[in-house]
């Protein structure tokens, strides 16, 4: 396609979408893989059982929890390959519609 783009869902739970917002999701992944725009589409479990690891220098550290305690979290996320940068931002504002959340938009270096 061209530009590599990562949307993020952003919730402050994570497995919190009601049936009606999966419905939702299942039908908008269905036409971005329909257009050939899905390279992967996930959601992420809850950041409490995250890991951060620092092997820095040999330095094989392990801390339990995400690297940040922050309300809201990534609570999944859509890498998506489109011709341009408006394709991706009206795929972003679709996916919010979908999955009645906020998301960030981000291009991947190339």
């Amino acid at each position: 396609m061209g530009v590599k783009f990562l949307i993020s869902v952003i919730d402050d739970l994570s497995g919190s979408g009601t049936p009606q917002e999966m419905a939702a999701i299942k039908a908008f992944n269905d036409g971005l893989r329909e257009k050939g725009y899905l390279v992967l589409a996930e959601g992420l479990i809850d950041p409490a059982t995250a890991s951060v690891i620092d092997n820095r220098a040999g330095a094989n550290i392990v801390t339990e929890g995400p690297l940040f305690k922050n309300k809201e979290n990534i609570s999944g996320f859509w890498i998506v390959d489109v011709p341009s940068k408006e394709i991706a931002r009206a795929l972003a504002f679709d996916a919010s519609k979908a999955c009645n959340r906020k998301v960030e938009l981000r291009e991947f270096y190339n």
